[in-house]
């Protein structure tokens, strides 16, 4: 398990430090995690390595969001007197994400409202 985990932390570092080099304008972990996609369709055997250290993370994923609900109890009286801008620019990205998610469905070809797909059809 040791060796798994120094593979995941292995990738997370090779992200950051591309991120880093290259100036892209994305998280180091999330290039971590794009390079440890390509790793595992490259290298099947490695799947066997990292499986059971990442299934142990993830039944102790709700332990990772500790730190960002302390950030915001401490971060929240900060915004006190802000409240209506948050909520302003809480409800305008959300209508802009269902937007832009609904565009990008309908441009890749899914299924438009009212497409004649009823709920009888097979």
């Amino acid at each position: 398990m040791l060796a798994a985990f120094a593979v995941l932390l292995l990738f997370q570092c090779l992200g950051e430090g591309i991120v880093f080099v290259f100036h892209l304008p994305l998280p180091g972990p999330v290039a971590g995690m794009l390079l440890l996609m390509v790793a595992l369709v490259a290298l099947p055997g490695l799947q066997a390595l990292v499986e059971q250290a990442a299934n142990t993370l993830l039944s102790h994923l709700s332990l990772l969001f500790v730190p960002a609900g302390v950030g915001i109890v401490v971060a929240a009286g900060r915004g006190s007197g802000h409240w209506l801008a948050i909520l302003t620019s809480l409800v305008a990205s959300t209508v802009l994400a269902l937007a832009v998610t609904g565009l990008i469905l309908r441009g890749l070809g899914g299924p438009a409202p009212g497409d004649g797909a009823k709920d009888g059809d097979a």
